[in-house]
């Protein structure tokens, strides 16, 4: 057997002559295919989807609050010793301070509420309750015209658990949408054509699919008929969702004759796992390398990014991110806490710079790609878990009217509620809504 047929050597591999065996010395082939090696992947020059496009990338655990929000504000403010890792794209996004959801309870339930300003209890004798994320409003302009309407993304498959999701988006009905944490899959998803069976049990999955949804509305409608008022509302809510999953199942079929775009896989990092701390700066490498060809192919034009899981995640050089989130106000702990959130920055710079790099008819593809970047927690200066001023800042959009370079700072128990921030980024990206959760409005000074 040939012992290199693997691609990576071991070091159990020995040269043989004259009745020896002498070891190997170690060479970077022994190296596993995903260890700390630098992304070698490269942007391409020229992007011709000019479209408006969104992506939500949710990092947890809060962050050294101390160290992130800037001293002053305004256009002329000073970097925070965090935001310095930004400082070769300062005039590419706007940090935002103060703002919080004034329904969220904080805690580690801050993803599931990040995107929707819900009040998670809203509901007497429910555990949970949420209601739709904004990224869906926009997907639901968008998603028509694109193989998908939108992707989520997380190092968690699924749904996760109420609480501790893992994603961030929830349909109009307030069901979490399952995210997709391979790389591999997600690659293999966009881009690489199906053959003939495939696509036949495909349309056979879809076929027993929209059976079942036809049973599930032929029994709806004797059912609806004995129930009272209260049950009536919670029947109609789930059938809104029984109908949004016959419009997706309509818009799959039609896309399954269409050609995927030819993408190649070359210095694309696939087999890292989110939940290998050697993997992890890999992990997020590749996946919003993943997100920037999904954008440039038009595949989709909404998508969220769940970094980790609330109460959970790794730091950069593998730490335990939430075990740093409890703090306590410990000066060790914080300044490990602003390690992390400097390295995610640093991978958030990089995703900016590919953007950048890319021209897209008068600009490049940042102009008209909105990067919402933050928490829905903030561990504060003594760990406490709050819900108040979350760490935000929003990325790209210029061409679309997002005021970028400056420090939006607001008092944190007096601000206008987060949800109009959230209104304001998806009108930016074709959502003609003027309701969104509890906004009062758009928000003033990050929009024109």
């Amino acid at each position: 057997m040939n012992g290199f047929s693997s691609g990576r050597l071991s070091r159990r591999h020995v040269l043989r002559a004259a009745g020896a065996a002498v070891s190997l010395p170690f060479f970077d082939a022994m190296l596993p295919r995903a260890w700390a090696r630098p992304s070698t992947f490269e942007p391409l020059t020229k992007s011709e989807a000019v479209q408006p496009r969104m992506l939500c990338c949710y990092v947890p655990n809060g962050v050294n609050i101390i160290d992130w929000v800037p001293a002053d504000s305004g256009e002329n403010y000073t970097l925070s010793p965090t935001l310095k890792a930004l400082e070769e794209y300062r005039n590419d996004f706007t940090v935002v301070t103060g703002m919080g959801h004034p329904h969220s309870k904080g805690g580690h339930s801050g993803a599931d509420t990040w995107l929707t300003g819900a009040d998670l209890a809203s509901k007497p004798g429910a555990d949970y309750t949420n209601s739709v994320s904004i990224d869906q409003m926009v997907a639901a302009v968008h998603g028509p015209h694109t193989r998908y309407a939108s992707l989520q993304l997380a190092d968690g498959s699924g749904t996760g658990a109420a609480g501790h999701s893992h994603t961030l988006s929830f349909d109009a009905t307030g069901t979490p949408l399952p995210a997709e944490n391979s790389p591999r899959r997600l690659f293999e998803r966009l881009f690489v054509p199906e053959s003939a069976a495939d696509k036949a049990a495909t349309l056979a999955r879809y076929a027993e699919r929209r059976s079942i949804l036809d049973a599930i509305g032929g029994d709806a409608k004797s059912l609806h008929r004995r129930l009272g008022t209260t049950d009536q509302k919670k029947l109609d809510e789930y059938l809104s969702s029984v109908r949004d999953t016959e419009k997706q199942v309509e818009r799959l079929e039609q896309w399954i004759d269409r050609p995927k775009p030819q993408v190649s896989d070359k210095g694309l990092q696939l087999e890292s796992k989110p939940g290998d701390a050697h993997d992890r700066p890999m992990w997020i490498d590749v996946m919003l390398e993943l997100v920037y060809l999904s954008f440039l192919t038009d595949t989709t034009r909404v998508i969220t990014f769940e970094w980790s899981r609330e109460a959970g995640g790794f730091g950069i050089g593998g730490e335990n991110h939430h075990e740093l989130s409890h703090h306590g106000g410990d000066a060790g702990m914080l300044a490990k806490l602003a390690v992390i959130d400097k390295a995610f920055l640093g991978k958030l710079g990089r995703f900016m710079g590919m953007l950048k790099k890319t021209a897209e008819a008068d600009g490049s593809m940042l102009d008209r790609t909105v990067v919402l970047y933050g928490s829905g927690m903030n561990s504060g200066k003594g760990g406490e878990h709050s819900p108040k001023n979350l760490p935000l800042l929003v990325a790209g959009g210029s061409k679309l009217g997002v005021k970028l370079g400056q420090h939006l700072a607001f008092e944190e128990d007096k601000h206008p509620p987060l949800s109009n921030m959230l209104l304001s980024l998806a009108q930016k990206v074709g959502c003609e809504t003027e309701k969104f959760s509890d906004a009062t409005g758009t928000l003033d000074g990050l929009v024109g």
